[in-house]
């Protein structure tokens, strides 16, 4: 476990990403090839004689070749998938949702203010000088910072590449920030790995941050410009980056309390726990053992503990008594006490905070802290009944609200892209200039739970036939 947390599996990927960028593309199995239109290849046709063009004006190799001839790297043909299940369209343009006022006001409020200092004075001139930008984006990929080379800045506000807009992968398809977020790790994009065919001729290498202390995902840092950043020592440059923007938060914030235990479970199949200067990473039964325990303060009988973690009524008392004592050799005996089973001290968990949130009409709050559904993949009885539980409160919260900007959030998330209701209501809310992809989005999840409804329809009438 490296000292901000992430294990070695993590910067085993990291380091395969870097070696890819900078290995040659030529032409292997098409069988391997990924269409994410349904054809044997993705087939993304120049946009136009300037197709092959640079932002510096150097010429873009991925212009002169059909991306079908190349075979796409896993991540980003899995990033391809899944911007083509939030049906982000191959020739669109992100949208700005903030306007100046509104975003002068979100940047000073936001925890990432705090590190532009830093962040400008290891990659200001870098940018400026190589005609690259540095960007700064919220957990949501909302961009709250575009500067560097005036000539580019003019050139990415072509395509929406300015602070305001909304660069999500849900929302603007397969891009380095907007992937990083969705995959939780550094990624480069080289230029024809874009989803969107106008940013084609573009190269970005993007990072998250994170909150020091919770581990939370603060937004992401990025440099975006020509070929030139095709090199892997752009994506360790954005990397370090973002890690000397996390180290002055940690200098900036108060130091945690080594006696409190930190548990992060939304958005995530395997909680991360904060306990004693540890940060662990835990696996999918102890997630839920720990779930169920933090929501339960006062102890949970084995009986009762029992029911809640397993869906199968044959497990026996003794399996769990196994998984308990391998989680008390990994926490230590002072942390998991028994008769009843409880956590000891106090635990700050992250799907705790945002239930007192909307307890307390802090709508916005919660919005902000929701990382996602809790524990994903559990099917532990008490963890799924706590998930639904949670993210209904929030939806219908969000729903009664009628905040655009924060049912956006949900929608162009991973977890609400499908989410029928909340489209309706962020349709009926957004600005008219920005209500056609809106409208258009809707129209296609309606046609398709319609078409859904005239298959089970005709399934029931074959079955009583």
């Amino acid at each position: 476990m490296s000292a901000t947390g992430r294990d070695d599996l993590d910067e085993e990927a990291e380091l395969s990403d870097a070696r890819v960028a900078a290995e040659p593309r030529t032409e292997r199995d098409p069988a391997a090839r990924f269409d994410p239109h349904g054809e044997a290849a993705p087939r993304a046709a120049k946009t136009g004689p300037s197709a092959g063009a640079a932002p510096n004006g150097e010429t873009d190799p991925a212009g002169e070749t059909d991306p079908g001839a190349r075979e796409a790297r896993p991540l980003v043909a899995a990033s391809w998938r899944r911007s083509v299940r939030a049906r982000v369209s191959p020739d669109g343009a992100a949208r700005v949702e903030l306007d100046e006022d509104e975003l002068t006001a979100y940047r000073e409020a936001h925890p990432l203010s705090a590190t532009m200092p830093v962040i400008r004075e290891l990659m200001g001139a870098y940018a400026t000088d190589g005609e690259h930008l540095l960007a700064v984006c919220d957990a949501a990929g909302r961009m709250l910072w575009v500067e560097g080379h005036p000539g580019t800045l003019r050139k990415a506000g072509a395509m929406n590449f300015v602070a305001g807009a909304r660069w999500s992968e849900a929302a603007a398809g397969t891009n380095a920030p907007g992937t990083a977020l969705a995959v939780d790790r550094p990624v480069q994009v080289v230029s024809a790995e874009h989803f969107r065919r106008p940013v084609r001729a573009w190269t970005c290498a993007a990072a998250p941050v994170h909150d020091p202390h919770s581990g939370r995902v603060l937004g992401a840092v990025d440099i975006t410009g020509g070929e030139r950043l095709a090199h892997p020592h752009s994506l360790g440059f954005v990397q370090a980056v973002a890690r000397a923007a996390e180290s002055q938060l940690a200098l900036l914030g108060p130091a945690p309390d080594p006696g409190r235990l930190r548990l992060s479970a939304l958005g995530r199949d395997e909680a991360v726990l904060s306990v004693g200067g540890r940060r662990l990473r835990l696996s999918r039964r102890h997630s839920e053992i720990l779930v169920v325990l933090a929501h339960r303060p006062e102890g949970v009988g084995g009986d009762e503990l029992l029911t809640l973690l397993y869906e199968d009524e044959s497990i026996t008392p003794v399996t769990l008594r196994a998984e308990l004592s391998r989680l008390r050799a990994l926490l230590g005996p002072d942390v998991l006490r028994s008769r009843p089973y409880r956590l000891a001290g106090t635990v700050d968990a992250d799907f705790a905070t945002v239930d007192r949130r909307l307890a307390s009409g802090a709508v916005a709050a919660a919005a902000g802290e929701y990382a996602g559904p809790l524990l994903p993949s559990s099917t532990a009885p008490g963890v799924v009944r706590l998930r639904e539980r949670l993210a209904g409160r929030l939806r219908a919260a969000l729903v009664d609200r009628r905040d655009p900007g924060l049912l956006a959030d949900w929608a162009y998330s991973a977890w609400g892209e499908d989410d029928v209701v909340v489209w309706r209501a962020l349709c009926a809310a957004v600005p008219a200039a920005q209500l056609p992809p809106v409208r258009a989005r809707l129209d296609s999840l309606e046609a398709e739970l319609s078409a859904g409804a005239t298959d089970l329809q005709r399934t029931g009438h074959h079955t009583r036939a």
